[in-house]
């Protein structure tokens, strides 16, 4: 069995967190892919965020009419970070017949070389590299461990087209009670947010 894991703040879910995830699933026909909003965010511990369970909340309600796209409460652990690694030791004692694929941007595949015990996520997991607006493999300096790692069939990357959708900029449309772009979030997310008025 092919499983994807995709961890985030999703704050707010977008469809720049769906469509690639989506398209990546069909291309490597994964069984199914597990969406992972974390409380507590290791790369972002000074950022103030939407409660953890309004997120998992928000993803839940994104991907209700979506096809093999799940969301899991196990990155929801608030008194600490949660270390990627740890996640997929995690899933491979759950799943231990399965090959798991952990879907991440390109602008962390990039930082990847600071992420705890980074060597053991590329040995856990194959690493599936999903496009971002301004960001290229090909023009981007990594750092040579990253650069040696991605010449290996351990990395693959998906060279779908970017979708242009910031988390911040909606947060920004949506305190100041500004429309959204159609499409660029669920209709149900928008309708949590605003009912419990999570950005103002």
């Amino acid at each position: 069995m092919k499983i994807g894991l995709f961890g985030g703040s999703f704050d707010p879910i977008h469809r720049g967190h769906i469509e690639p995830v989506r398209e990546a699933r069909r291309l490597l026909r994964l069984e199914r892919v597990i969406y992972l909003p974390t409380a507590t965010p290791p790369h972002k511990p000074r950022r103030a965020l939407a409660p953890a369970h309004a997120r998992y909340a928000m993803v839940e309600l994104a991907l209700l009419d979506e096809e093999g796209l799940y969301v899991s409460a196990h990155e929801l652990t608030p008194e600490r970070p949660a270390y990627t690694v740890d996640t997929l030791e995690h899933f491979r004692r759950q799943m231990p017949d399965s090959e798991l694929h952990l879907l991440i941007g390109g602008d962390s595949f990039a930082d990847l070389h600071h992420w705890v015990r980074w060597q053991e996520i590329a040995a856990a997991a194959r690493l599936v590299v999903l496009a971002r607006p301004g960001w290229d493999l090909d023009s981007i300096p990594l750092d040579p461990g990253v650069a040696a790692l991605a010449r290996t069939d351990r990395v693959l990357v998906v060279r779908q087209a970017a979708v242009d959708v910031s988390s911040t900029r909606l947060r920004e449309q949506l305190a100041a009670g500004l429309p959204i772009p159609p499409g660029d979030v669920p209709d149900l997310v928008v309708r949590y947010v605003q009912k419990y008025g999570l950005y103002r």
